[in-house]
């Protein structure tokens, strides 16, 4: 790998680990290299969606996009963990209960791991009805909408009043940062409404969270620590966070 290669990989790396960095940030982190090629390699990077250029500097896609990210790129981050969350999670469907699986590609990873057994399942991913069409027992149902190309799922209004009218026994909600100021939040407004929707239709509510997710914030929050009944991460949780839902009465797997 050349130099400049190695560079533009540690400085998206760095983008994506912070979330968000300033251009002065960026210059400090890099002091031997120009301002002048500092932007070449933000611009190189942003034209291959690796990081967002923004003004002042640059931020992760997942800020930016929230749960509305490519999802060829989140399937390949964090493999071990999700797979960990996704046979935590299964162990809580039982045969004949009514299930929301959100979109993402945790709730991906869960759907390929799905016995075939008899269950009603609505997915706003289109990347999970893809992997439940290998089973028989299941009926799977995808609500209207509009299809969101980045992450395969649908969402907006029509697919939110249609949910309006189901009523859910557990619901696996994908989440794109919590923080204790902002809670489960994604940055994507319409997501954002469709995840309150489900959440109040559900008997139970367990979010996915790897533990990555921590301590970063989203614009459109949609849900508390008192909104959900359960945590399934991947054993990696901070103590602060899972004092907070011992506090709060949360399960955590």
């Amino acid at each position: 790998m050349d130099s400049v290669e190695s560079r533009r990989n540690a400085i998206a790396a760095l983008i994506n680990e912070r979330g968000e960095i300033t251009f002065a940030q960026l210059k400090e982190a890099f002091p031997n290299v120009s301002d002048m090629t500092l932007r070449t390699d933000l611009k190189n990077l942003d034209e291959k969606k690796r990081i967002v250029r923004i003004h002042g500097g640059a931020k992760s896609v997942d800020l930016v996009v929230g749960t509305d990210d490519f999802l060829g790129k989140r399937s390949v981050r964090n493999v071990k963990e999700k797979k960990r969350i996704a046979l935590k999670a299964k162990k809580l469907i039982t045969p004949g209960a009514t299930v929301f699986l959100d979109s993402g590609s945790t709730t991906t990873m869960l759907a390929a791991e799905l016995e075939d057994q008899p269950n009603l399942i609505v997915t706003s991913g289109i990347s999970c009805a893809m992997e439940l069409a290998r089973l028989e027992k299941p009926q799977v149902v995808i609500p209207g909408g509009s299809l969101n190309r980045y992450s395969m799922s649908v969402c907006g209004m029509q697919g939110i009043r249609e949910l309006q009218k189901m009523n859910f026994d557990v619901a696996f909600m994908g989440v794109t940062t919590y923080d204790d100021a902002t809670g489960f939040a994604c940055n994507v407004y319409e997501e954002s409404l469709l995840k309150e929707t489900v959440i109040h239709r559900a008997v139970r509510t367990i979010a996915l969270v790897d533990s990555s997710k921590i301590g970063k914030h989203s614009t459109f929050t949609f849900a508390t620590l008192a909104d959900v009944d359960a945590v399934i991460s991947d054993g990696r949780l901070p103590a602060s966070f899972l004092a907070a839902c011992k506090e709060r009465g949360v399960e955590v797997y």
